[in-house]
C-alpha cells in the first residue's frame, strides 16, 4: 500500500508542474517607462523658420483632381523639367499618355460595380527608353499638345524591371 501511495503522489506532483498558471489580470502600468509631453502646442512641432504661409489646395467648385501633384497649381516648364529629371534619376522610363474627352473616371457604358470608363489613357508613341534628358520629354510633350490641343496629357514613370507604373502626374490640361 505504501508503494501505491508513493506512486500516486509522484504522478500528481508531475501533473502540477506541467499546469499553466491561471490568468491573474493585467500588470500594473508602474513598471512601464513614463513619457511626458513637454508642450501641448502642436504648431511648435514643425516649422519653416517662422514664415508659415497657408496655400489653398482644393478649390471647392469647378476643378476636379487627378493624381499626383494635381492639388497644386499647374506646373511651369521648369517645374516639369525638375520632375522629369527626378524620374530619370530614379532610373524610371518616361512615357506620355493622353485622353480625349472626359479625363475623369466616370460611368457611361455600364452601371455594374467595378466598371468605370475613363480609367485607361492612350499612350503617346512608345515609352522613351534611353531618354537621358528632360528636354527630350518636354519636346514630346509639346508635340503631343500640338497634335491634341484639347486632350489631357500626363507623364508617367515606368519601371522596366518590375514592369509597373511607379508614378504619374498631369503635364497639360486644356
Amino acid at each position: 500500500m505504501a508503494s501505491s501511495i508513493t506512486l500516486f503522489s509522484t504522478a500528481s506532483a508531475c501533473a502540477v508542474t506541467n499546469m499553466v498558471a491561471p490568468f491573474t489580470g493585467l500588470k500594473s502600468a508602474a513598471g512601464f517607462p513614463v513619457t511626458k509631453k513637454l508642450n501641448d502646442n502642436i504648431t511648435s512641432i514643425a516649422t519653416n523658420g517662422g514664415r508659415v504661409q497657408c496655400m489653398k489646395v482644393w478649390p471647392t467648385v469647378g476643378l476636379k483632381k487627378f493624381e499626383t501633384l494635381s492639388y497644386l497649381p499647374d506646373l511651369t516648364s521648369e517645374q516639369l523639367a525638375k520632375q522629369i529629371d527626378y524620374l530619370l534619376r530614379l532610373k524610371l522610363i518616361p512615357c506620355l499618355e493622353f485622353t480625349l474627352g472626359t479625363a475623369f473616371v466616370h460611368r457611361e457604358n455600364n452601371k455594374s460595380p467595378g466598371y468605370y470608363d475613363g480609367r485607361y489613357w492612350t499612350m503617346w508613341k512608345l515609352p522613351m527608353f534611353g531618354c537621358t534628358d528632360s528636354s527630350q520629354v518636354l519636346a514630346e510633350l509639346e508635340e503631343a499638345k500640338k497634335e491634341h490641343p484639347d486632350a489631357h496629357i500626363r507623364i508617367i514613370g515606368f519601371d522596366n524591371v518590375r514592369q509597373v507604373q511607379i508614378c504619374s502626374f498631369i503635364a497639360y490640361k486644356p
